[in-house]
């Protein structure tokens, strides 16, 4: 804890006896988000009166109790808006949906300090986006990965990304991608259930791990079209998880096209791919649809499969 910090002293009444300490810090600090406070608890943050430190934010809150709680001083943002060209699917003065292309990183981080959505975001919202993804992530709900394409969220305030991180949690936002799988899976309908961790082998890599060591994790393909060598699928994901979609197709002898880490396609798919200079996943977040947090509306986009998976597609077709 830092000597800087705010301390702000917080008195729970009888009615807070038996709630989530995070929604009951929230309901007496509506000026934090709960997302915001459960943050906080976890950081070691919130102590009782006799300075024990409460590390769960879904314990059963005492009451009446006075508990403090630590925020740390606002940190400059060290991330630089950059005027970067956006294709925007969706924006409203709460939140803003991007068509991201191949190629763009989510938010800054080691090799990629800038020239991230992020940065652009930040140059677009004129800085503002929700806090709760820290100085490092600003306004990131969710992420797709560099050489994905398509449709990503970001909110421009703590409530709005609240709202959209309950709906991600609950598995009730519909995202469906567009997919190059190599071969022709069988069935041509189907759903991988499969929990997903960090490969044993190779930490940045993700793999299939025994239920109950990894995350537990539902994509459910469905065929479009049959091609020389390959398939273009439906991917609706039931769960999100870091590289979900290529390490289940993977799983079931189907890498996505161009995968440079799950698969490698063998001749002829890897001439065509030579022949026009494919290097990355075949893969494209084409469908987007969710509950606007703020207003209750549904929202739903669909974003046109890019250039060069199209190319690639007609180059395929039998």
């Amino acid at each position: 804890m830092q000597g800087d910090d705010d301390i702000l002293t917080v008195s729970l009444g009888d009615s807070a006896a038996g709630l989530r300490l995070d929604r009951a810090l929230a309901e007496a600090l509506p000026e934090l988000s709960r997302e915001r406070l459960k943050t906080l608890i976890k950081g070691g943050r919130v102590a009782d009166a006799a300075g024990h430190v409460l590390w769960d934010p879904s314990a059963k809150a005492a009451a009446p109790a006075t508990l403090e709680v630590r925020v740390p001083a606002a940190a400059p943002a060290h991330n630089v808006a950059q005027d970067m060209n956006l294709v925007i699917a969706f924006e409203d003065e709460h939140l803003i949906v991007v068509d991201k292309p191949a190629g763009m990183v989510v938010h800054p981080a080691a090799g990629n300090l800038d020239g991230t959505m992020v940065n652009a975001l930040l140059h677009h919202c004129a800085g503002q986006l929700s806090g709760i993804g820290g100085v490092a992530r600003p306004g990131i709900v969710h992420r797709i990965d560099k050489d994905t394409s398509g449709l990503i969220v970001a909110a421009k305030h703590d409530k709005a990304h609240e709202g959209l991180a309950k709906q991600f949690a609950a598995h009730s936002i519909d995202r469906r991608y567009l997919a190059l799988a190599t071969g022709r899976p069988m069935p041509a309908n189907g759903t991988v259930n499969a929990a997903l961790g960090r490969s044993s082998t190779n930490r940045k890599k993700m793999a299939v791990v025994a239920e109950g060591r990894g995350k537990h994790a539902i994509t459910h393909y469905r065929t479009i079209e049959p091609l020389k060598g390959a398939t273009l699928v439906e991917c609706r994901l039931e769960t999100g998880r870091t590289h979900q979609v290529r390490v289940h197709m993977a799983h079931i002898g189907h890498p996505l096209v161009g995968d440079p880490v799950y698969g490698r396609a063998k001749k002829p798919l890897s001439e065509v791919l030579k022949a026009r200079n494919f290097a990355r996943q075949a893969l494209h977040a084409a469908h987007l649809g969710f509950i606007h947090p703020v207003t209750g509306n549904r929202i739903a986009l669909d974003s046109e499969i890019p250039a060069d998976m199209r190319e690639l597609i007609d180059a395929l077709r039998v």
